[in-house]
């Protein structure tokens, strides 16, 4: 299921943004950890994260979704991934959190780490997961991460429209792509089933339609950050798994050293782990969450 609760915020002229809290509301007394959703996912994708005591004890968990996804929406139609970290920038300003640290799971990566260049005054650590810094290039390709043109570009054809599409309703197979790369082999009908379902009530009509093709264009068009990383002074924790289908274990290798003036920049290799880290392998990206803050708060 998507977000139950939206807060408004100024960027692109107003955004309704999606986003999950617990506590229900802030506690100033503990850290705050924000955490991204991945593609087409929503704020479900941290259950296992609000239900861990271990975590919600030791800091505030606040879930936000990106545009394009769950429950939050905007009147314009298009945005960018930095447009995402603007508006969580935002949400946090309007919730009274001065600093935090920030979680990604693959294209939230992208964007916690924009977040951290955009504000580092206010980005205490990043925890990356299931990650790339590179948009899909050439040499990112061939180094095992995946081609996404070929598989999206019919779909974004496909959800264009000149007319208005009120009974537009998203197709099984995208749902199907959604957990199975995520997810990994190991995912259960029931989680393919959970997530078919929040996919369907979530991009339905034409604004379903238009959210969800945007997303793609996001995912198309995006820009690489390699060149900005050494700007990124806050620490940073990158858990990639070996059972990553999307981005492998080669790049990660890689740009995890150009994080060069970072306070501390680690990656930690995950055994077993798919490409939704936080779903896949919960133990070892709280205790990496625990880490972190404890030692940078």
């Amino acid at each position: 299921m998507a977000a139950t609760k939206t807060l408004l915020v100024p960027h692109l002229g107003g955004i309704h943004a999606g986003y999950a809290l617990s506590p229900s509301t802030h506690d100033p007394s503990k850290p705050t950890a924000i955490l991204i959703n991945s593609m087409c996912t929503t704020v479900s994708l941290y259950r296992t994260q609000f239900s861990d005591p271990k975590l919600t004890g030791a800091m505030n968990l606040l879930a936000i979704e990106p545009l394009g996804h769950g429950a939050t929406s905007t009147k314009s139609e298009h945005f960018t991934y930095w447009d995402t970290a603007i508006m969580a920038l935002q949400v946090m300003e309007k919730l009274g959190i001065e600093k935090a640290f920030a979680v990604g799971t693959s294209q939230g990566g992208w964007m916690v780490v924009r977040m951290a260049l955009l504000a580092p005054e206010k980005i205490l650590g990043l925890l990356t997961l299931g990650t790339s810094m590179d948009y899909e290039s050439t040499d990112s390709r061939q180094k095992g991460c995946w081609d996404p043109a070929p598989i999206l570009t019919p779909f974004y054809s496909k959800w264009s429209s000149p007319v208005p599409t009120p009974d537009f309703l998203i197709d099984d197979v995208w749902c199907g792509m959604v957990g199975s790369l995520g997810f990994g082999t190991g995912v259960t009908a029931e989680t393919i089933d959970f997530w078919k379902g929040t996919l369907k009530e979530v991009y339905k009509g034409d604004e379903g339609r238009k959210k969800v093709r945007m997303a793609v264009i996001c995912l198309l068009e995006r820009d690489g950050l390699l060149l900005r990383l050494g700007s990124v002074r806050c620490p940073v924790y990158w858990l990639q798994g070996t059972e990553d289908v999307v981005f492998g274990q080669t790049v990660c290798a890689e740009q995890i050293k150009l994080f060069t003036s970072s306070k501390e920049a680690k990656l930690t290799i995950v055994e077993g782990g798919a490409h939704y880290l936080n779903a896949t392998n919960p133990v070892e990206v709280g205790n990496a969450l625990l880490e972190l803050v404890n030692k940078y708060k």
